[in-house]
């Protein structure tokens, strides 16, 4: 039996874990490819994010690779290599290395990062499709009470 033949009740008795595991990857997986076909990573936006004084950053100061890793420790997946992502970015001239090995957000970056965010509605849009905001509020509403049930903190 498919979860779009399951009663009210069925569902009802259905694991929260395994629902937000798939739909995890699945909006993950949605997001990277739209990404993608704009040639970029969702690592690369988080790395000119985190590296831009108008965006995460707290001050526009450049940061290591060990320290880029600890800010996005939260949201970055095993398999990113920020590495590879960092030295892409770099040939694009959207970021420079200096001789303490710290990474900084350059003009083109910054105006990259303006421009790649410009992508975020269309995706939002795409997902939110068929949801009204009220439904939205009352899944993530639900959604921090499994967390704080679990014993987890909703930040």
């Amino acid at each position: 039996m498919t979860a779009q033949q399951l009663s009210d009740v069925e569902l009802a008795g259905q694991p929260a874990a395994y629902w937000t595991g798939v739909a995890y990857e699945a909006l993950i997986a949605y997001t990277r490819a739209r990404q993608a076909a704009k040639g970029y990573t969702q690592p690369q936006f988080w790395l000119l994010r985190n590296l831009s004084e108008n965006d995460i950053s707290p001050d526009g100061e450049g940061m290591t690779l060990p320290e880029l890793r600890d800010a996005m420790a939260s949201y970055i997946r095993p398999e990113d290599d920020l590495a590879a992502e960092a030295e892409a970015l770099l040939e694009r001239g959207w970021l420079t290395r200096d001789p303490e090995d710290r990474l900084w957000l350059t003009e083109e970056g910054e105006q990259a990062r303006v421009d790649l965010a410009r992508n975020a509605p269309a995706i939002r849009a795409a997902l939110h499709q068929g949801i009204d905001d009220a439904d939205y509020v009352t899944t993530v509403k639900v959604l921090q009470r499994l967390i704080r049930n679990a014993g987890g903190t909703v930040g």
